[in-house]
């Protein structure tokens, strides 16, 4: 039995394709707006890349304490809710919308997204999340492609924004040599 491999979608002349200015976020930070073009771009996703310790959470913790009005989902594969709320209790900020969750299992948190509707994920760190899909560990090149992958798919068929952590490797290449870039739309590099 062969699949049904029918697109939804059809060509366009480019003449005639319209669309309505880029939707962006407002992050509350203006550093961050101004790389960012501006501001967060809807269904857009960004890697936030940097040395362990650099500050890439408390910036990611505090646009997500700053973002009134939008409803996010901050996801914790390495600190426990006790130390990312004694991380928010340090920064400023405070959004009652704001969700916690520390899950490391990809479908687990497409569950949650599913029921909470977030308008920005941020995933913490990209290194940690793992999908039943693949059976290599967490960390792992393939983990880490298709898991940024399928948050790549989800970020564009919900018009969710994303942000990824993701920790430079010894050899100086966020997450493995090129590994990320080609999958997101922004790279975001910290150095110290």
């Amino acid at each position: 039995s062969k699949k049904n491999n029918k697109s939804s979608s059809k060509p366009q002349i480019i003449n005639e394709i319209t669309f309505s200015q880029e939707k962006r976020i407002d992050t509350f930070n203006s550093e961050l707006n101004r790389v960012l073009g501006g501001g967060l771009v809807v269904g857009s996703v960004v890697l936030v890349g940097g040395e362990p310790g650099i500050g890439k959470s408390t910036l990611l913790l505090q646009v997500a304490l700053n973002c009134k009005g939008k409803k996010i989902l901050y996801v914790s594969g390495e600190e426990s809710l006790q130390q990312i709320k004694l991380r928010a209790d340090r920064v400023e900020g405070e959004n009652n919308e704001c969700f916690i969750l520390t899950e490391t299992n990809i479908q687990s948190i497409f569950e949650h997204c599913d029921g909470l509707k977030p308008d920005i994920i941020i995933i913490d760190s990209i290194q940690t999340i793992t999908t039943q899909d693949i059976e290599s560990s967490a960390g792992s090149i393939s983990q880490i492609r298709e898991c940024a992958g399928e948050l790549q798919r989800y970020a564009k068929t919900t018009s969710t924004a994303v942000f990824l952590v993701g920790h430079i490797t010894k050899d100086g290449s966020i997450a493995g040599p090129k590994l990320l870039e080609h999958i997101v739309d922004t790279v975001l590099q910290f150095e110290g």
